[in-house]
């Protein structure tokens, strides 16, 4: 929209020109906005080509999504799915991530009482709550993100019962299939969260947790005591494969 809008502008920034400017200036203005409005044409074309590619990305990985999937998924829960897998903003994946939690049962709230955290999510029936961190990755998260040092903050004010848990929506790029083989937090990320005993879980994860949960095959509020029991993120199926029952392959 706002490309086109540019053209306009400098088509009529070119006339405007071309009738009050001297000579050889309302040759050279004219020419330049020309070429300008051909080179914001080509951009707005590759604008519309990579969104086209996107939309057809995603319209094949829902299509995936929704043949393999035996929950009865709704319009509404494909927009969630879509915006926790592959999230256009943090502030939609946060979105995303509380309809999935307020969806499975768990009690969550804004968390006003603190100022380093997205949410606060308690597990039902219990005392225990997470500090809830929601980051959005192109890539593979890394320590750098401001996520991470709210998280940490999050750590030094929080009170009993209570442990930081962090949602990373990471390697946004890629079909689902290929995330599995892929890291999706780098070395020094996993050691500060390690040090400071902050739990991670992809986005990706987290929607695979949701479908067999609301399919019956585990029993979420007891997968997340066993996330606040362990220490440390969840990055590693090596080190934390015991707590993930034998029907669950989530990947490393």
């Amino acid at each position: 929209m706002w490309l086109s809008l540019l053209q306009l502008l400098l088509a009529v920034f070119a006339i405007y020109s071309a009738l009050k400017f001297e000579e050889q200036t309302r040759l050279i203005i004219p020419l330049a906005c020309l070429i300008a409005m051909l080179i914001v044409s080509r951009i707005d074309k590759l604008r519309a080509e990579q969104e086209k590619v996107r939309k057809n990305f995603l319209k094949s990985e829902m299509e995936k999504i929704s043949k393999i999937d035996s929950m009865n998924l709704h319009e509404k829960d494909f927009f969630t799915v879509e915006t926790l897998l592959w999230p256009k903003s943090e502030l939609l994946l946060l979105d995303a991530v509380h309809s999935i939690f307020k969806d499975l049962g768990f009690m969550i709230s804004p968390g006003i009482d603190y100022q380093f955290v997205d949410r606060i999510i308690k597990i039902p029936n219990t005392s225990k709550s997470f500090g809830l961190q929601v980051i959005r990755c192109e890539k593979e998260a890394n320590k750098n993100h401001p996520k991470i040092l709210r998280a940490i903050q999050f750590e030094k004010e929080k009170k009993e019962k209570e442990k930081s848990l962090i949602i990373a929506s990471t390697q946004i790029h890629f079909p689902l299939a290929e995330r599995a083989k892929m890291n999706h937090i780098s070395k020094d990320l996993g050691e500060i969260l390690f040090r400071y005993n902050i739990a991670l879980i992809t986005a990706h994860h987290l929607y695979d947790l949701w479908r067999k949960s609301k399919n019956g095959e585990i029993d979420l509020f007891d997968f997340f005591q066993k996330i606040y029991a362990h220490r440390g993120p969840f990055y590693s199926l090596k080190d934390t494969e015991d707590l993930f029952p034998s029907s669950l392959h989530l990947p490393a």
